[in-house]
C-alpha cells in the first residue's frame, strides 16, 4: 500500500500540465516525503476553472470501522471503486489529480522502502484521486476538525512494482489527455483509467 510519495517539481510545471486556472498554494516548496495525514497539493475543477490547492491526505473511513474515540486516521487509497463508500465521491465534482514525482512501496520480503518514478529525471505525473470536505477527529487531542481530504485510486501492479509489492500500485496519469479525462468524464469512462501502467513505464530509482 502506498503511504509515501514525493512531489519535487515546481508550481509552474503543475499549472502547465494540469491547465490550472487558480493557484491557492502560495509559495509551494519541494515535498520529498509526503505521508498520510499530511498536506499535499492537488488539482480539482472549480467554478471558473481548475484549482491547485493543498488538501489533507486521507479520505473518511466508514463509521463502522471507527474506534470508540471516534478517531479517523483517514484512508490513503481507494481500491474497490464498486464499494458504496467510495461511489458517492467518484463523480466529476469530487475527482482530483495529485501531482507526484516518485512513490514508495515497502518490499514484501524485506520491508525496505523502494522508490519508483517514470524515469531517473523524476518527471511530473499525477495520481487519479478523489476529494471531499469533511468533519472528523484526526487527532483526539484536537477534537473534531474541518478538513479538505483526498486519497488516490490503486489498481493491480505492473511487473516492475509486482517484483517488489504484489498487492497494488497507484493509478497513474501521465498525459494531459488522461488528466482531462479523469477530471471531467462520466464515471464509467473515467474508471477505465483504473489500470496499471504498461510494462517498462516505471523505474526503480
Amino acid at each position: 500500500m502506498c503511504n509515501l510519495y514525493s512531489m519535487t517539481k515546481s508550481q509552474d510545471a503543475i499549472r502547465e500540465v494540469a491547465k490550472v486556472w487558480e493557484d491557492r498554494t502560495g509559495n509551494l516548496q519541494a515535498l520529498p516525503e509526503i505521508y498520510r495525514d499530511k498536506m499535499a497539493p492537488t488539482v480539482r475543477e472549480g467554478p471558473d476553472g481548475r484549482v491547485l490547492s493543498m488538501m489533507r491526505w486521507g479520505m473518511p473511513s466508514p463509521k463502522s470501522k471507527l474506534p470508540a474515540s471516534g478517531r479517523d486516521p483517514g484512508l490513503a487509497i481507494v481500491r474497490n471503486t464498486k464499494s458504496g463508500h467510495w461511489r458517492r465521491w467518484l463523480g466529476p465534482d469530487n475527482r482530483c489529480v495529485v501531482p507526484f514525482t516518485s512513490f514508495c512501496e515497502n518490499d514484501d520480503r524485506t520491508k525496505a522502502k523502494v522508490w519508483f518514478a517514470l524515469d531517473e529525471s523524476l518527471p511530473l505525473a499525477f495520481f487519479a484521486g478523489i476529494w471531499t470536505e469533511w468533519t472528523s477527529i484526526r487527532k483526539v487531542r484536537d477534537g473534531p476538525t474541518d478538513d479538505t481530504l483526498f486519497a488516490f485510486l490503486t489498481t493491480e501492479p505492473n511487473a516492475t512494482v509486482a517484483a517488489v509489492h504484489k498487492k497494488a500500485m497507484p493509478v497513474i496519469l501521465t498525459t494531459q489527455a488522461e488528466v482531462d479525462l479523469w477530471l471531467s468524464a462520466p464515471m464509467d469512462e473515467a474508471l477505465t483509467l483504473q489500470r496499471p501502467l504498461e510494462a517498462g513505464a516505471l523505474q526503480i530509482i
